[in-house]
């Protein structure tokens, strides 16, 4: 009996305006992680997306343990045994953990209108034990952090017993444990039999879970490769098809010492206390920590997004009064949150209307009538200039891959010509090729003045593109490092460091109290 689950042959995808898949193929043996890896916009999502029902082929077949599947939605996919985790996460925030997972199939009482609660409490229960999440199952989804909603994604595509798994970006909002864990979670299943397509942007994580690699690009396939007989260079190359480098260029010791940002004994409940740092102009500032650490915290009571207790915020020497993200924007700060699709885009508007929206009153003309023909000259002035990927200006940003977007939130504020930007998590699902052009996107802002806040939870890129590093744990600062003494290590131990001492050059500056 052969051991191939899927095979996918010439499979073809047009949307309005993009030829998404041309003549794509595809094998998934039973009980191998198979990973699928591309630039923003190669393909893949929207390859598994056919695979998981949620797109309709125009051509091409599926078979399914040898026999032609008619996959039409995503319950016919579920009944032959494929789940599919997405890459944006689809849980609703108002109900518990355990409905989420079972909502559609909720176990029934004796009396058939009447849901056997207790049953899908057990029911998710046993699934967070299988995952080691100590989770409440009548905990509901909007007080999870987003770490812990991907996890209970984990969770529900488990629970239609798939014997093919489709993970889209699993771990982009993960912890190392956390990662760990769901290797480890990946690893059992395996040995279960079950197919694993693991889509990622994280190309180390391939050499860690993977058996082997396809890569595609431009909406084509280009390879296959078992991972123990390929590396990280190869994988590239075919990727973007030329030869490129993750790290970003060496930054130089900025020189110039004008403090644009000062923030003062800034406090708020328990989840930060005593926050005190700057921000020169032309500096890139690295903000490190584990998840939890307070890092988001920070930029949302810089940018206004979360009240405060007490506490002062100085924008060039100034004392700012910031009580709204208006005001933050009036004082030139402009904030490019984690989660884009929430608070930074407008997805059921175009790219033209996304990108100038920080900015529109520049826009306006006599009796405030917007003036169409220079937002479309700007707006295709930064397209061009950031490489964004899109079929016309008209293109709703929805349907955009989640690199392009990302930098459609970077031209956005770039436009609104803010001064001091906070990039938090900027390359998160971002693919190699576009981290590259974010990485030198960041260096020329720094060189042309602008004060920059970096948030990332990767320690290599805080370590190459930070001139300075603040290190956080539990909502206090406990640490400060030169780009030119930092270490994995030393941040490491700093954000691991409960006692609250901060360090300034690793020297120590002041207790927090």
């Amino acid at each position: 009996m052969s051991d191939v689950l899927v095979t996918m042959e010439g499979v073809e995808k047009t949307f309005p305006g993009v030829h998404a898949l041309s003549q794509c193929r595809f094998e998934l043996r039973k009980g191998e992680v198979h990973a699928l890896v591309g630039e923003n916009g190669a393909g893949k999502s929207t390859l598994m997306k056919v695979l998981a029902g949620v797109y309709l082929k125009d051509s091409g077949r599926i078979l399914y343990k040898g026999k032609e599947a008619d996959i039409h939605n995503p319950r016919a996919a579920q009944h032959l045994g494929i789940s599919m985790i997405h890459q944006e996460l689809n849980l609703m925030p108002h109900l518990t953990i355990a409905q989420n997972i079972f909502i559609g199939r909720e176990p029934r009482q004796a009396v058939k209108f009447m849901l056997d609660d207790k049953a899908i409490n057990d029911n998710t229960q046993q699934l967070l034990d299988m995952l080691h999440l100590k989770l409440d199952p009548r905990t509901k989804v909007a007080d999870l952090t987003v770490a812990k909603q991907q996890m209970v994604e984990i969770a529900k595509a488990l629970s239609f017993n798939a014997e093919v798994l489709i993970m889209d970006e699993p771990t982009a909002a993960l912890t190392e444990a956390e990662i760990d864990e769901l290797f480890r979670t990946i690893r059992r299943l395996r040995e279960q039999g079950v197919g694993t397509v693991y889509i990622t942007h994280r190309l180390e994580e391939l050499f860690l879970i993977s058996d082997r690699v396809t890569v595609m690009r431009d909406g084509q396939y280009v390879g296959t490769v078992n991972t123990a007989d390929t590396n990280r260079d190869e994988i590239i190359r075919m990727m973007v098809g030329r030869t490129i480098y993750e790290a970003a260029p060496d930054i130089p010791e900025n020189g110039k010492q004008d403090i644009v940002l000062e923030v003062k004994n800034l406090n708020r409940g328990r989840v930060l206390q005593n926050i005190n740092f700057h921000l020169k102009r032309g500096e890139i500032l690295g903000f490190a920590g584990l998840m939890g650490a307070g890092r988001t915290e920070v930029a949302r009571a810089i940018f206004g997004a979360d009240p405060i207790d007490t506490g002062e915020i100085y924008v060039q020497g100034k004392k700012a009064h910031i009580k709204s993200p208006n005001d933050a924007v009036e004082h030139g700060i402009g904030y490019l949150s984690e989660d884009r699709k929430r608070y930074g885009l407008t997805l059921g508007m175009d790219v033209e209307t996304n990108v100038v929206l920080a900015a529109f009153r520049k826009f306006l003309g006599i009796l405030g009538v917007v003036n169409y023909s220079r937002t479309r000259l700007t707006a295709e002035e930064f397209v061009k200039t950031l490489s964004i990927k899109t079929p016309s200006l008209k293109q709703k940003v929805k349907n955009l891959s989640g690199g392009n977007q990302q930098k459609l939130v970077i031209a956005k504020w770039l436009i609104a010509d803010t001064d001091i930007l906070i990039f938090d998590e900027p390359t998160r699902g971002i693919d190699v090729g576009a981290k590259s052009e974010i990485y030198k996107l960041l260096n020329d802002l720094a060189h042309q003045g602008k004060a920059i806040i970096m948030i990332s939870s990767e320690l290599p890129e805080i370590l190459r593109m930070s001139h300075r590093i603040i290190v956080m744990c539990e909502g206090r600062i406990t640490g400060e490092l030169s780009s030119a003494e930092a270490t994995q290590e030393k941040i490491m131990k700093y954000a691991t460091e409960r006692g609250g001492i901060v360090q300034t050059n690793g020297a120590p500056a002041s207790a927090a109290v």
